[in-house]
């Protein structure tokens, strides 16, 4: 049987072999390609890389005097880590997992930066699903500002026009813990998806028409009995905050984050059409420093530049497993749980994307990791990736 290290090495093989046989330049992939994992490997970096050509955007701008990042004084140690009876190293991870972008930040300080795959500091890479963990972080904010006075908040308090639908009855909280209740399939290669007829609603560009999409979903549980997880929830979210602050959420990051926080570039954030509202579940294009920075904050309990922009003990939940239907789920806010099996992982949290973005967050051991990828499919059924969380793990070990 051919084991796991020689899938990732044929693979990484018929990569470089379809590259270097290609002439021209490389193209920004469409986005029903993109979700069909049909992308040459060029192609990926390419589209990955120039968020702003797939969709309309709102700028996120930065300000202020940006937050410099100082080297650690350190050697960055040698890093072993285990994946299905195979040991691998750093080495290994870039490129089996077609990591375009590293940074790895310990106290605060740049433990290890690196850039592949023709990509460098001023490179804005998509978030994907990491943007939601950015949206929830804003939910916190609009509690602190009084915009939102508790988050058994209806829905459609800030969202009227999802009166009489599914979310008729849900929380903000079941927003955020993907426990509405309302039917959704978030698969991403099957056409007859919720995930994919929601893309074609993308890329048709009506402004309105997502959350009328929302709006006509079932439901299929009580709210808050069942998780389910849901890229439309996230959207919805976005909504609730565009009602709650009278503002796109891209000004809103603007001005509680991006323009604060010693961002180095301005970012990026999809819409829902020209001048549309933002789409709170992916889209943001940024820097890897700036990923960083934001993960410093998550890392500080959502301090920025010394104040805290969400209530005390908001990562506390945030960044937790949650009971949902007497099951322990392990998602927090909008941020993924790492298993609390390994001591390492105790108390830490990370934002993920699909083709292998990732900020980890682990405030106890003071480390923050970004990891931009460029992988070719965005959901998998055999793996030709070397194992994430084993890697974040051996990291955080190392430097502990």
């Amino acid at each position: 049987m051919i084991h796991r290290y020689a899938y990732a090495s044929i693979a990484l093989l018929l990569l470089t072999i379809m590259s270097s046989s290609r002439s021209g330049a490389a193209t920004v992939a469409g986005l029903r390609q993109m979700y069909d994992g049909a992308m040459l490997p060029d192609d990926a970096v390419a589209s990955f890389s120039h968020t702003e050509q797939l969709l309309p955007v709102r700028v996120v701008h930065r300000g202020g005097a940006v937050r410099q990042l100082a080297r650690r004084a350190q050697a960055f140690p040698k890093i072993q880590f285990m994946d299905h009876g195979h040991s691998y190293d750093i080495f290994d991870y870039l490129a089996a997992n077609r990591v375009a972008g590293l940074l790895v930040l310990k106290d605060a300080q740049i433990a290890f930066e690196d850039y592949e795959l023709g990509t460098g500091p001023e490179t804005h890479w998509a978030s994907f699903s990491m943007a939601k963990s950015v949206a929830s972080t804003l939910v916190g904010a609009a509690l602190v500002d009084g915009l939102i006075p508790s988050l058994d908040e209806q829905v459609v308090t800030y969202v009227p026009v999802l009166k009489g639908s599914a979310y008729e009855g849900v929380s903000i909280r079941q927003l955020l813990t993907m426990s509405s209740g309302v039917h959704w399939d978030e698969t991403y290669t099957d056409p007859n998806s919720d995930r994919r007829k929601m893309l074609e609603v993308q890329i048709n560009g009506k402004p309105g028409d997502l959350l009328r999409y929302m709006g006509s979903l079932p439901r299929a549980a009580a709210p808050g009995t069942v998780w389910n997880y849901s890229t439309g929830e996230t959207f919805v979210i976005g909504a609730v905050l565009e009602g709650a602050t009278h503002r796109p959420l891209s000004e809103y990051l603007e001005q509680k984050i991006w323009s604060r926080a010693g961002m180095e570039h301005d970012a990026t954030w999809w819409t829902d059409g020209p001048n549309g509202m933002v789409w709170a579940g992916s889209g943001i294009g940024a820097t890897l420093r700036d990923y960083g920075r934001f993960g410093l904050i998550a890392a500080d309990r959502g301090r920025v530049d010394g104040h805290p922009i969400v209530p005390d003990g908001w990562f506390d939940a945030a960044g937790a497993p949650h009971s949902i239907g007497g099951k322990t789920v392990d998602y927090g806010y909008m941020w993924w749980i790492p298993p609390q099996s390994d001591p390492v992982h105790l108390g830490a949290f990370l934002a993920q994307g699909i083709f292998g973005q990732y900020i980890y967050i682990n405030p106890r051991e003071r480390l923050v990791i970004v990891v931009l990828s460029a992988r070719s499919k965005p959901a998998h059924g055999v793996r030709l990736e070397l194992d994430d969380g084993a890697f974040f793990s051996a990291v955080a070990s190392a430097l502990h």
